[in-house]
């Protein structure tokens, strides 16, 4: 028997007020993307029109060179499932039109989706954004359109998410929280990042904790607003891009805010479309920016046009094609207690697992392959992915 010093009674004395840190992961699949869309401006056929217009646009000699078959894997992803995640968006893509449109729009796109659902061809998530709690006038109208909406559409489906805009407060996020429990339905919510104060309070504290806890566990996500919040900081309109360090700023608060909580980070857009003159410009902006989210840990940014959709899953699927190799041979040594040169921990085997689940996900590699190059069927990776320890 080895002798100690401590009295164990003490040491749970002392110990007992300590709480246990849970650590949630995300649950279910996460989109690469959201499509914002004016609520004006969604019909029966949206969704199959974005996937048209993206194939339709495809210029091989204008798109950044990319990885072998992955330019094949982007036409046929634009064909079965352009769009992962659609917003039906009422705030700053809609504008402000008289009441008596809004209304109806809110009607009218509620009875689309319902179409969407019963024939099957609504995306694997979608939504509506609100308009925000800046003013009681705006306040007043997002929720009337939420109300309209909701009403209209019936029982809410999986995957249904609302988007909140310009968050500057806990308080506006708890009474959020509280006017969704009125419908009486599981209703969640993304926060969208797009002021300084949904980062930085007015008392110099990390926002975002209190953002998320002020949800009441309905907060599924946050959204970062590239030029709200870029404006907000007083930046220029040249400096008003993702690359610039107030958004990087932004970005790592959010990163380390969410850590553990199950709620998932999404990157902003960016406005330099590929249309007319400025295509090969839109394009090659857009697909560095995105690779550029993903090699920092943002698996989901915003696309504002049916061409955007190519260099988004080119990039998407170009960063998982090209880190397949090198992030199995990791995975499998730690699965398989080989020595692989690089001693991983179980955080890190958490992340690799999670890398391969999303590309499974997206179309960027078939569980085939994956399986071969890691030793691991998705079971395993599912349960390295949420392993904790």
């Amino acid at each position: 028997m080895y002798r100690t010093s401590l009295s164990p009674d003490d040491v749970a004395r002392l110990t007992a007020r300590l709480s246990t840190v849970e650590r949630r992961w995300p649950v279910g699949r996460q989109p690469v993307h959201t499509c914002y869309v004016p609520a004006g401006r969604i019909i029966a056929s949206t969704v199959a029109d974005w996937g048209r217009e993206a194939l339709a646009s495809i210029d091989p000699g204008l798109l950044p060179d990319l990885p072998e078959g992955v330019l094949d894997r982007v036409e046929a992803k634009l064909r079965t499932e352009p769009v992962e995640d659609l917003r039906i968006d009422f705030e700053d893509g809609y504008g402000a039109p008289e009441d008596d449109v809004e209304d109806m729009d809110a009607e009218s796109t509620a009875h689309i989706v319902s179409r969407w659902l019963e024939a099957g061809t609504a995306p694997p998530s979608f939504g509506l954004r609100i308009k925000s709690f800046d003013t009681p006038a705006s306040r007043e109208r997002g929720l009337r359109t939420l109300d309209i909406f909701l009403t209209a559409l019936g029982e809410v489906p999986p995957g249904f998410v609302i988007t909140f805009p310009k968050v500057t407060s806990a308080e506006q996020v708890e009474v959020f929280a509280e006017v969704l429990d009125l419908f009486g339905e599981p209703l969640r919510f993304e926060i969208q990042v797009e002021t300084t104060r949904s980062v930085v309070d007015a008392e110099g504290r990390l926002a975002i904790p209190r953002l998320v806890a002020a949800g009441g566990g309905k907060v599924t996500g946050l959204h970062f607003g590239t030029y709200d919040y870029t404006a907000d900081c007083g930046l220029s309109a040249a400096q008003q891009h993702l690359a610039h360090p107030a958004c990087d700023f932004a970005r790592h608060v959010m990163q380390v805010s969410a850590a553990g909580t199950g709620v998932r980070l999404s990157d902003g857009s960016t406005n330099v479309l590929p249309v007319g003159d400025q295509k090969e410009l839109g394009w090659r902006t857009h697909y560095e920016f995105v690779r550029r989210s993903l090699a920092n840990g943002f698996y989901q940014g915003w696309d504002l046009h049916p061409a955007q959709l190519v260099t988004r899953y080119a990039a998407v699927y170009g960063f998982y094609r090209e880190g397949l190799e090198a992030d199995a041979a990791r995975l499998k040594a730690y699965a398989q207690r080989l020595s692989g040169g690089v001693l991983d921990e179980p955080a890190t085997a958490q992340a690799l697992s999670s890398f391969f689940l999303r590309a499974v996900d997206c179309g960027a590699l078939d569980p085939a392959e994956v399986q071969v190059a890691t030793g691991l069927d998705e079971q395993a990776l599912r349960g390295l992915a949420t392993r904790s320890g």
